[in-house]
C-alpha cells in the first residue's frame, strides 16, 4: 500500500502538474469515496485552484487559492488507502482505469484521482493540526526529531515493532518500512520498548531517516535499493531475481532471514543481526 514515500512521489506530482489551474469541474464516480457530500466539494472547489501541498505521513494535503463563505481555508485531504494513485492528463485522452475522480482544469488538462479497491477518500478540512490531532497523527517521519521520537517510545510499553507501526507514535511507517528501520538498526522486532537504550533508540531514528530517505530517493522503486536492504527479502511479486531463494539471507552476516507475526503482521528479521 502507499506508504510515506509512495505518498512523497504524489506530491511531487501533484506540485509538478497541477497546480495553478482554474478547476472547471469534478466527476465522483462513487460518492462513498468521499469524506464530504459531492455538492459540497463542487460548490466549494469549483472556479478555485491548488496553490501548494502538504503531506504528513501517508496524508496528503492540498491547498487552495483561498477561505471559504465562512472565511475558513479550503484544503483537499486525500488518502490513498491500499492502491491510490495520481493521473494528469489531457482531456482529450481516455480516462485513466479506476480514476473515479477527476478534476478537470480550465486549461483541457485533468487530475484523475485513482481507486482501484476504492479504500481510498478525498475530503475537506480547514485546519490540517487539528485534522492531525483528531486522527491521532503522530510527526512526520521524515520531521520527527531524536528527541521527540525517545518521548514517543518511553511513553509506551509494548513491543516496539507495533509501537512504530502505530501513527501516533511516528506517521508514515508501515509494515515493510519498520521491518526495514529494524534490520538496519539491528533491533529485534519484539523487544520491548521499555528495554530498548538510548543508543538503541538513536539507531532507530538514524534508520528511519536512512530508509525514508533512500525510498524518495529512488522514487518507492523498492528493486533499485542496494543489496545491504532487507527489502530485498519480501516476498514481491515483480522480483528482480531469478533465484529468490539466494536473497533469502541476510545481506551483513549470511543467516537466513527468519519470517515470523508481530502484531499480526507478518514480519522479516535477521535472527543473528536483531537478537531479543
Amino acid at each position: 500500500m502507499p506508504e510515506l514515500p509512495e505518498v512523497e512521489i504524489y506530491r511531487l506530482y501533484l506540485e509538478s502538474s497541477s497546480l495553478h489551474q482554474p478547476i472547471e469541474n469534478i466527476e465522483v464516480d462513487d460518492p462513498n469515496l468521499l469524506t464530504v457530500p459531492f455538492t459540497t466539494l463542487y460548490e466549494t472547489l469549483v472556479g478555485r485552484w491548488f496553490t501548494g501541498t502538504r503531506r504528513i505521513g501517508k496524508n496528503l494535503f492540498v491547498l487552495t487559492d483561498g477561505p471559504d463563505p465562512l472565511d475558513q481555508p479550503v484544503i483537499v485531504h486525500m488518502h490513498f488507502g491500499m492502491t491510490g494513485d495520481l493521473a494528469y492528463y489531457h482531456s482529450s485522452l481516455d480516462r485513466p482505469k479506476y480514476a473515479r475522480i477527476v478534476f478537470h482544469f480550465r486549461n483541457g488538462f485533468n487530475l484523475g484521482f485513482i481507486c482501484p479497491r476504492k479504500f481510498e477518500r478525498i475530503g475537506l478540512i480547514d485546519d490540517i493540526p487539528a485534522y492531525l490531532k483528531r486522527k491521532k497523527i503522530g510527526k512526520d517521519g521524515l520531521a520527527i526529531s531524536l528527541s521527540e521520537l525517545t518521548e514517543q517510545i518511553r511513553r509506551k510499553k509494548a513491543l516496539i515493532k507495533p509501537v512504530l507501526m502505530d501513527q501516533s507514535t511516528v506517521a508514515g511507517l508501515g509494515n515493510w518500512i519498520v521491518d526495514e528501520v529494524l534490520f538496519q538498526a539491528r533491533v529485534h522486532p519484539e523487544k520491548r520498548t521499555e528495554n530498548l537504550t538510548d543508543n538503541e533508540i538513536r539507531q532507530l531514528h538514524d534508520a528511519i531517516q536512512l530508509v525514508l530517505t533512500t525510498a524518495i530517493r529512488h522514487e518507492a522503486q523498492y528493486r533499485d535499493f542496494t543489496i545491504n536492504f532487507l527489502i530485498h527479502v519480501r516476498e514481491w511479486d515483480d522480483s528482480p531475481y531469478d533465484d529468490v531463494e539466494a536473497h533469502k539471507f541476510c545481506p551483513r552476516c549470511g543467516t537466513r532471514i527468519a519470517k515470523s507475526e508481530v502484531g499480526g503482521r507478518t514480519t522479516y528479521f535477521c535472527p543473528n543481526d536483531q537478537q531479543l
